[in-house]
């Protein structure tokens, strides 16, 4: 796992109020963590802070997992390298 998913699950369990350990990338973000429009934003917000990267605001409609999540992560994560 990377330093920026690492960082992304903390923030996603911290919102979620689980542990990370609990998480897995199947997980519906709403049905299964509680994860609301607002929470959603705090977590796009938080992860641009805490990762430095400039997420779209638009990028919420995307994300419907864990999983979208990591992938998200990964995805900036590859173009801050590139």
């Amino acid at each position: 796992m990377s330093e920026m998913e690492h960082k992304a699950l903390e923030i996603l369990a911290r919102i979620a109020k689980r542990d990370a350990s609990d998480l897995a990338p199947g997980q519906y973000l709403v049905a299964d963590l509680s994860i609301d429009s607002p929470k959603a934003l705090e977590l796009l917000c938080d992860i641009e802070e805490e990762c430095g990267f400039e997420i779209p605001d638009d990028a919420v409609n995307r994300l419907e997992t864990v999983g979208d999540v990591i992938e998200m992560v990964n995805s900036f994560d590859r173009q801050a390298i590139a």
